[in-house]
């Protein structure tokens, strides 16, 4: 138990230390250069498309420190962003969600940008959990083959 808690504790702060400057010295800077070049049409495109890019690199960090339970530590990280809206940061939304599906159950008016809102969420914590599964080694391949027979006496 207590070595789940540190790998908890280990993935949050390597989360939260690799989130900041790459959404703030890399995707910032890339965003600006690269809707500059195609248009404001494209704005929330590239930003999404940045945020799972950021999101999919922390994942895989995360993954990488914790390798026994990668899934594990992924969640923990993950759990933060749930905390509260992180939009200047990245897309995720989690009050905002639940807020929109109060309204939706009130007024049939809101499902479209709940639907909306709730796909955006999916994706980019998919994003976060496949950067966390890419982490892991890939398993040894079966062979056919028996290698001791090819080799030599």
């Amino acid at each position: 138990m207590r070595q789940r808690l540190l790998l908890a504790a280990r993935s949050i702060l390597l989360g939260w230390v690799a989130l900041l400057p790459m959404a703030y010295l890399l995707e910032r800077p890339l965003l600006i250069v690269i809707a500059g070049k195609l248009g404001a049409s494209w704005f929330q495109t590239i930003r999404l498309m940045l945020d799972c890019t950021v999101l999919g690199v922390t994942g895989w960090l995360i993954g990488r420190l914790g390798r026994a339970s990668p899934i594990l530590a992924v969640a923990a990280f993950g759990a933060t962003l749930t905390l509260r809206d992180f939009g200047e940061l990245v897309e995720v939304r989690i009050p905002w969600l639940l807020q929109l599906v109060g309204d939706a159950l009130r007024d049939s008016r809101y499902w479209d940008s709940l639907l909306y809102t709730a796909v955006l969420q999916t994706l980019l914590f998919g994003s976060l959990i496949g950067g966390a599964l890419l982490s892991r080694r890939a398993p040894a391949i079966p062979s056919i083959v028996d290698r001791r027979a090819n080799q030599p006496k």
